[in-house]
């Protein structure tokens, strides 16, 4: 099975999705790794680009795609069976929840659309009980959309913000390709 890997800039995560993405290939899925712009491009307090897309491609054994162009033939060709978007953003929240395709993580997206098939959500934004939870609740009632299980990460000094059980990927993609939401989809 070939499975899609977005991964936006919700930096102070990044080093958390390592392990589930080499989880992933340790199961025998084939995973293409695919960046937004900023991940592409900024090296952050939480480490360098560079580093971090090696080790990604490293895990994967694959080339990360990383603009719209690389991106635009997973829907056409039929690469992959599902798309997971983690960490995703509360701005690639927006974008997934309104239509908006700029770059390769989204792209991807629209292209498993088309096809019909799930997109895998593991949220990291410290506005999703913001602003951006009319983004999460218009993806959680949008056909082919599912979410890893999340929970607020520190009510006290971020109220509104909100994380994947990075853990919970596998089993949220086993679900998603039987059309069934992962539950309890609420952590606590």
């Amino acid at each position: 099975m070939n499975i899609g890997f977005g991964i936006t800039a919700s930096y102070c995560t990044h080093q958390q999705i390592l392990k589930p993405l080499q989880q992933l290939v340790d199961s025998g899925y084939n995973v293409y790794p695919i960046v937004t712009e900023n991940v592409l491009k900024y090296d952050t307090r939480f480490g360098s680009a560079e580093e971090f897309l090696k080790t990604v491609k490293d895990i994967t054994k694959n080339e990360v795609v990383t603009n719209v162009v690389e991106a635009e033939p997973f829907g056409p060709k039929n690469l992959i069976d599902v798309l997971v978007v983690a960490p995703c953003t509360g701005n690639t929240l927006a974008k997934l929840a309104n239509a908006i395709t700029d770059n390769a993580v989204t792209m991807t997206a629209k292209s498993l659309m088309r096809n019909n098939k799930p997109v895998v959500i593991g949220v990291s934004t410290n506005d999703g009980l913001g602003l951006n939870m009319c983004n999460i609740a218009k993806l959680l009632n949008t056909q082919n959309f599912y979410f890893v299980p999340f929970k607020q990460d520190d009510p006290v000094n971020k109220p509104k913000s909100v994380i994947a059980d990075w853990s919970k990927i596998e089993d949220t993609v086993i679900k998603a390709l039987k059309k069934e939401q992962i539950q309890p989809l609420l952590l606590s």
